[in-house]
């Protein structure tokens, strides 16, 4: 049975979308996967989407979302490491994994980005499937 996963950042514009991105496409198997933001923005970064497609990831159809525009029950919660103080979501398990914001800065730091999320996104699999969490 696959576990219902949420990434979480203030605006679901670059760290959230990445990670959606990466546990798709990582862990579809595993995951039924959603991001979301606390704040509303108006769409992703482009230089979060042109990293992931860089490396084959299409998010070409993501957009930026708010809590209440995915499930209300979560197994997984993960926020991105950007101060967010969610409302209660209720979870089975929550953690942070304190995420410096890329935005703003060259492409080489939205790729450094988007490797950590990878490496911590892998991991997380890997703690789903030995029932770790």
């Amino acid at each position: 049975m696959k576990k219902v996963i949420a990434f979480v950042c203030t605006h679901n514009s670059c760290r959230s979308q990445m990670a959606e991105g990466w546990a798709k496409y990582l862990g579809k198997d595993n995951f039924e996967v959603y991001s979301a933001g606390t704040e509303e923005y108006p769409a992703p970064k482009p230089l979060a989407i042109e990293v992931m497609e860089d490396l084959g990831i299409d998010m070409s159809n993501h957009y930026s979302k708010l809590l209440n525009e995915i499930p209300s029950k979560l197994d997984i919660l993960i926020t991105m490491g950007c101060g967010v103080e969610c409302p209660h979501v209720p979870t089975n398990h929550r953690e942070d994994w304190g995420l410096d914001d890329p935005s703003g800065g060259p492409k080489e730091g939205f790729e450094d980005t988007r490797d950590l999320i990878k490496d911590k996104v892998l991991e997380l699999i890997e703690r789903v499937k030995h029932n770790k969490l």
